[in-house]
């Protein structure tokens, strides 16, 4: 019994001693750092064998964000130029996706605007096609009613020349349901 309290005794001085020190800051991310469970700080803890030397996270970067956003434009740069080209095969990449989606795009062409952007949410289903029609979570302010009618008409008519998608068995389980969040920008020299 002796041993247990002078054991949760050294424990507190150890943790009020710790806690007195001044914080060193660590100039690495915390999702980057190794740490231990006694750490009193976020970290991101590794999965390796204590045997091993230094701790293995894995550094993957991920090219795109969890909730799947994409900036369509009508006219593309030339260094975008080769993601605006559609796959030749079926879709089994978010890459792949956007790929096809960017094709997809036919800005209109009469009631349009230089600079107008619309972004739209939407899902898909298993098959390719569409959960319910795209809903219009954004407009360029200050423009007239019929331009925004224009311009979500262009969207729904050039979703709806494209679909059904062709998608993997694996890709078409992975994005059935989840929103997928699409900005357009006309972005077209109109003269006007």
């Amino acid at each position: 019994m002796w041993r247990g309290i002078l054991v949760l005794i050294l424990l507190a001085i150890s943790t009020v001693v710790s806690d007195a020190r001044p914080r060193q800051i660590n100039p690495i991310p915390f999702s980057h750092s190794p740490c231990s469970v006694l750490d009193n700080r976020p970290c991101t803890p590794s999965y390796c064998s204590p045997l091993e030397h230094g701790p293995c996270i894995p550094e993957i970067d991920y090219p795109y964000s969890e909730n799947l956003q994409l900036t369509i434009e009508s006219v593309p740069s030339e260094a975008d130029r080769a993601k605006y080209q559609k796959p030749d095969h079926d879709l089994d990449t978010i890459g792949d996706l956007f790929a096809a989606l960017r094709t997809c795009w036919s800005p209109p062409s009469d009631n349009a605007r230089t600079g107008m952007q619309m972004s739209v949410r939407f899902s898909f289903n298993k098959a390719g096609g569409l959960i319910g029609p795209p809903r219009l979570t954004y407009a360029t302010a200050g423009v007239p009613a019929d331009t925004r009618t224009t311009y979500l008409d262009a969207i729904n008519s050039s979703l709806k020349a494209c679909l059904p998608l062709k998608f993997t068995s694996g890709l078409g389980g992975a994005l059935a349901g989840r929103p997928i969040a699409i900005r357009y920008v006309d972005n077209r020299e109109l003269g006007k």
